[in-house]
């Protein structure tokens, strides 16, 4: 059982079948218990493949069409397909007959004119609904499944589009195949089902031009017109027996339900009892490296065609950086020299890890994909996890930090020296990558961004405020003073300090400045400066916070891979 409704039994045999009901009936986890995609916990019975258990593995030999038409929208017809039979057929058949069934397909499917089309996503004008639809039904189809389920695969198109993805799973049923549809409306001729309802027991007759599926649910539900019709002919007198009893008592006592009742327990009888059905396992067809390669590959792609991440992230960055360059340009060697240095030092710390919070994104929006193609066998958790990584790291993390970093460094007049400039980079990029890090271990278990950004926002406040600039951590109780330890901001600031004020000096002429009434608050090199704020400047002083940097980025990688290998991926 499985919230309140009870699966008797039944037998689905070769062939297209139709699992119908009104909504809320149990339709769709029917269909999920069936496919093997609907957590085990809670339910009962067995589900036999050719008399036997399904095995372990039956997700990823079966083929499964979700609703939603989950495929990658910045890619083709074709490079979706041919991601598909990457990693889902055998390593031994070759990358020309991958190719070969590949072609086959969108032929057999009718994509021919738009096979190297992009689907389509809410800013790349893509495919029709029909067609993307029928993408969706290739995904699965490349690997020849027995058995394919379609989570109701007319959704959402009109009538002739409908009528059309129908005719593609009549033509593409084998004798081996079983094709498993959910449907809210079933639009067909049920001449038996007619018969029962028709029949002087029940008593309810299906007009010529009513569809005879939306007819027997409004019965079921007891919101036909017939039933109305039924109770004045009957003077508003109701029957004995509700509907559901009457439907039911005429089932059991009818031929086909009789037979199926005999075959059912042949079926039990010459099943092994002796083998206990086993825990749901994933396999895959391909090496770890291969699923990488691939993985890598749409995942790269996905982010250089989608301008939202590619155009407007570089854009952007550019633009900021050209107003802080303007902003702080050309410091002084002054007392205002150390203020500002230490004010635009600050500020990109601090940039750089609020702008990680568009990084919440990264798991959250391809959750469904993931979820499908993992529990599918397209993919291992790691080789997901380590794409999304390295893809993210490389292209929103470490080029538009260089190019930051190259605006920014040469419009402020920094140090001009070549190791003080390439630490400075790669002090920044370390602070971007323990951010988005820490971004992804707060957001990898979440289902919804706004959410995951306010945890992130208030933990980076917490962290701004122990960076070393809004208060002296020196004068903070000692009972507090360990939460600087936790700030990715401050190990990044100490460390671009460090870089910074290292051997500058900002007294000019020192004998004059020595007898001026303020000599004893200016602060005349560097190394004053950094004492005062109560930082190391030692060669380890430095150092020690890139490798806390370093620790804090694998830290925190390491929780979002494990919250994202232990997510729920039942339905």
């Amino acid at each position: 059982t499985f919230r309140s409704i009870a699966y008797k039994h039944g037998i689905m045999r070769p062939g297209l079948n139709a699992i119908l009901g009104p909504t809320g009936s149990g339709k769709s986890s029917f269909l999920d218990v069936l496919a093997a995609r609907k957590d085990p916990a809670g339910l009962s019975g067995e589900v036999l493949i050719n008399g036997a258990l399904q095995p372990p593995n039956f997700k990823c030999l079966s083929g499964y069409v979700v609703q939603d038409d989950i495929v990658m929208g910045t890619l083709t017809v074709r490079e979706n397909l041919c991601f598909s039979a990457a990693l889902r057929l055998s390593s031994q058949i070759s990358p020309r007959e991958k190719e070969a069934r590949v072609n086959h397909l969108i032929s057999e499917l009718a994509l021919n004119k738009v096979a190297d089309a992009k689907v389509g996503t809410q800013l790349i004008r893509g495919i029709s609904g029909g067609e993307r639809k029928r993408t969706s039904i290739g995904m699965e189809l490349i690997i020849d499944p027995s058995v394919l389920f379609l989570d109701e695969p007319t959704t959402g198109l009109d009538a002739s589009t409908a009528y059309s993805v129908l005719l593609l799973l009549k033509r593409s049923v084998s004798k081996d195949m079983n094709v498993l549809q959910k449907y809210n409306i079933l639009n067909t001729n049920i001449s038996y089902l007619n018969g029962v309802f028709s029949n002087d027991i029940v008593g309810y007759a299906c007009e010529a031009h009513n569809n005879p599926a939306d007819f027997f649910l409004d019965i079921i539900n007891g919101s036909s017109a017939a039933v109305n019709m039924t109770k004045i002919q009957n003077n508003g007198g109701t029957c004995q027996q509700s509907i559901e009893d009457q439907l039911v008592e005429k089932y059991k006592n009818c031929s086909y339900a009789r037979s199926l009742k005999a075959e059912l327990e042949r079926i039990t009888r010459a099943k092994d009892n002796n083998i206990k059905a086993k825990c749901h396992t994933i396999t895959y067809t391909s090496s770890f490296f291969h699923q990488l390669r691939w993985v890598l590959w749409r995942t790269f792609w996905n982010l250089m065609l989608n301008p939202q991440t590619s155009v407007a992230q570089l854009a952007v960055t550019t633009l900021m950086a050209a107003i802080v360059g303007a902003i702080f340009y050309g410091v002084k060697d002054d007392q205002s020299g150390i203020q500002n240095r230490f004010g635009v030092l600050f500020f990109i710390t601090t940039n750089q890890c609020f702008s990680t919070l568009s990084a919440a994104e990264l798991f959250i929006t391809e959750r469904k994909l993931f979820i499908h193609e993992y529990t599918s066998g397209y993919y291992r958790v790691s080789v997901y996890f380590l794409s999304k990584i390295l893809s993210d790291i490389i292209t929103q993390r470490t080029v538009p930090t260089i190019l930051f970093t190259c605006v920014v460094y040469f419009m402020i007049g920094l140090k001009p020296t070549v190791a003080a400039f390439f630490i400075f980079m790669l002090t920044v990029i370390l602070v971007s990558c323990a951010a988005v890090s820490m971004t992804m271990a707060i957001s990898a278990d979440q289902s919804v961004v706004a959410v995951a950004n306010i945890f992130m926002t208030i933990s980076f406040i917490f962290m701004m405020i122990f960076s070393g600039l809004l208060v002296n951590l020196k004068s903070i109780m000692d009972w507090l003073s360990w939460l600087k330890y936790l700030s990715i901001p401050r190990y990044g600031l100490e460390a671009l300090e460090i870089n910074e004020f290292v051997g500058l000096k900002f007294c000019g002429n020192v004998s004059a400045v020595m007898s001026s009434p303020a000599a004893d608050i200016l602060m005349c090199t560097g190394e004053q400066h950094l004492t005062f704020q109560g930082i190391d400047y030692s060669s380890w002083g430095l150092w020690h916070n890139h490798i806390a940097l370093t620790l804090m980025t694998l830290i925190f990688l390491i929780i979002a891979y494990i919250k994202l290998r232990f997510i729920p991926k039942f339905s």
